[in-house]
């Protein structure tokens, strides 16, 4: 504790462990009201006195020793295994929330005498917020597929286990192979796909089809073609409909690709900001079209189980390696073609992705090629790449969705052009 505290000081922080307790002990309390008085284990006036309690342990610590919270700390637990075990001899509740949360209101208590006040409000809240939405989690829970639960924790795994084990410098030739930046992609564009995904399963049966377009465009714009054309496969009448969750997903490509360069290279936003904002635009005013002139059919389905959870090691893996060739293809063209060089990378790149370009470029425009050079060949990627979405609805989905889908992308690579040439 600080030494020169003088009384506002220890009175504000005394005041903070209270607030603590009676935030903690209203939810508590309201979650047991209907229980009867002494049938629960600790109301608003207990965690009130526990948060105070946990506050004077924090001020004696000074003018006694350190060791007083912890001896503290051990009589309240052992106080609170003493009670568990006798209501686990009445009853079958087995449950340890209102114990743990006395501890945290405790130790909250000390926290606020001894540490910063704002984290220790902070924390309150948070843990108030998490104890009122017990029936919310438990009900998402209860609707988790076990597939979903190993994706969440490969997400984790990638992200928080192995990246910060990989070595942040250049290797290869130019040095243009960084494992870190290389893992941070794969990172970065396995989140956006989660997050896809996700949203998916959360409204895809309340908004429909175009929430499986919106929401499949930031998980992947192609899975999402080949998806809804393999629908319009096994219900043709669906072709207006997945033809415009289609051209909603590539849409939201091309502003996926601003977010992309705003996290890898911010300087290549105002080159592309034009031609991509034209161009989701010109594509999400064809799907509206679309929409409107289709056929209203009640038996439409909202829900499209083809589309999977795009999170596995294996495709993260694969990115990876994709983006590494990618980035080794653009310093080898680029050394014996010189700009022209990475145009063509991109071309080739676009027929199977359009991220890893996106990121590859990033880092030259970061390094030698000027931005303009590198808005391009993005661009480029991202034409060939909305070329070949019209042909995968056409191959896989038959004339009547192809016809629909290349319609409209026949208006937004036109448009997007128009936008690239007109931007300074």
């Amino acid at each position: 504790m600080d030494p020169v505290m003088n009384e506002t000081d220890i009175f504000a922080r005394l005041g903070l462990a209270l607030a603590v307790g009676l935030l903690m002990g209203l939810e508590r309390g309201w979650q047991g009201r209907t229980e009867t008085e002494g049938g629960r284990i600790a109301g608003i006036r207990t965690f009130a006195l526990t948060g105070l309690l946990g506050g004077i342990s924090g001020w004696l610590t000074d003018m006694t020793s350190v060791v007083l919270p912890a001896l503290a700390m051990l009589a309240l637990g052992a106080l609170l295994a003493v009670s568990y075990w006798i209501r686990l001899r009445s009853d079958k509740d087995i449950g340890l929330t209102t114990e743990i949360a006395l501890l945290l209101t405790f130790a909250l208590g000390v926290a606020a005498m001894l540490g910063t006040m704002a984290p220790v409000a902070a924390v309150a809240v948070v843990a108030a917020v998490l104890l009122s939405l017990k029936p919310v989690l438990h009900r998402w829970i209860a609707h988790i597929e076990r597939f979903e639960l190993q994706a969440l924790f490969k997400l984790a795994l990638i992200s928080a286990v192995i990246l910060p084990l990989l070595p942040d410098q250049g290797y290869g030739p130019g040095q243009v192979l960084n494992p870190y930046e290389l893992w941070w992609a794969v990172v970065i564009v396995a989140g956006l796909s989660f997050l896809g995904y996700i949203s998916i399963r959360l409204a895809g049966t309340r908004i429909g089809i175009l929430a499986t377009g919106l929401f499949g465009g930031l998980a992947s714009s192609t899975s999402t073609t080949l998806a809804l054309s393999r629908q319009v496969v096994a219900q043709g009448s669906l072709a207006s409909s997945a033809a415009a969750g289609i051209v909603v997903a590539g849409s939201v490509t091309f502003l996926r690709i601003l977010v992309l360069v705003a996290v890898f290279e911010p300087r290549l936003v105002a080159p592309l900001a034009g031609a991509m904002g034209v161009m989701a635009v010109v594509g999400l005013a064809g799907a509206a079209l679309i929409q409107v002139l289709a056929d209203s059919d009640p038996k439409t389905p909202k829900e499209f189980k083809d589309i999977t959870n795009p999170l596995e090691l294996t495709a993260a893996l694969t990115f990876g390696g994709v983006l590494a060739v990618v980035q080794l293809a653009i310093y080898y063209l680029e050394g014996w073609f010189g700009t022209g060089g990475v145009h063509v990378a991109a071309a080739l790149s676009g027929v199977t992705d359009v991220d890893a370009l996106t990121i590859s470029v990033s880092g030259l425009v970061s390094a030698d090629i000027p931005a303009a050079r590198g808005a391009t060949a993005i661009f480029i990627a991202a034409a060939v790449n909305t070329a070949v979405k019209a042909g995968i609805s056409f191959v896989a989905g038959g004339g009547r969705l192809g016809l629909r889908v290349l319609a409209v992308y026949a208006a937004v690579i036109p448009a997007g052009v128009a936008a690239l040439m007109l931007m300074p």
